[in-house]
């Protein structure tokens, strides 16, 4: 029997059982409902402003979003933190990047005001935030404790 690890569609939000061997030999996997290429499990994303609302309301599984700037330090301390988290947590949580400077808009609605800021998004509800950069043992537990 094949293992397989949950996956939200960047496009349409559903929920995909995503086959393990299939990321590991490197083959296309498509979401059952709308046929766009699904992202291996583990990944982190960089959607559209689109696809991006698009999960944030209909995905099955809750999100961990990271709003960033290229120019800010902190931020890219923070992007092995998060690799290694969604590797972890695969077929748990979807992590997501927003880069505030090419998004504005999107990181105007949500309110933020400094980088980097995490927000836990489940089905379009905030279920909690921090900003700054944290030790990678905090940053999971805070992680863990909201998702």
């Amino acid at each position: 029997m094949t293992e397989k690890a949950k996956v939200a569609c960047p496009r349409c939000g559903a929920t995909n059982a995503f086959p393990l061997e299939a990321a590991e030999a490197g083959k296309k996997v498509v979401c059952g409902r709308c046929r766009t290429p699904l992202p291996a499990p583990g990944s982190v994303l960089e959607p559209s402003e689109e696809d991006l609302i698009t999960l944030f309301q209909k995905s099955g599984l809750p999100i961990l979003v990271d709003f960033y700037s290229l120019s800010c330090a902190p931020c890219l301390m923070m992007h092995p933190i998060l690799e290694r988290l969604a590797k972890r947590r695969a077929g748990e949580i979807m992590v997501v990047r927003v880069n505030t400077d090419r998004i504005p808009r999107l990181a105007a609605q949500f309110g933020i005001q400094a980088v980097p800021t995490f927000v836990i998004l489940s089905r379009g509800s905030e279920r909690g935030r921090t900003s700054g950069a944290m030790q990678e043992a905090d940053f999971s537990l805070w992680v863990a404790s909201r998702s």
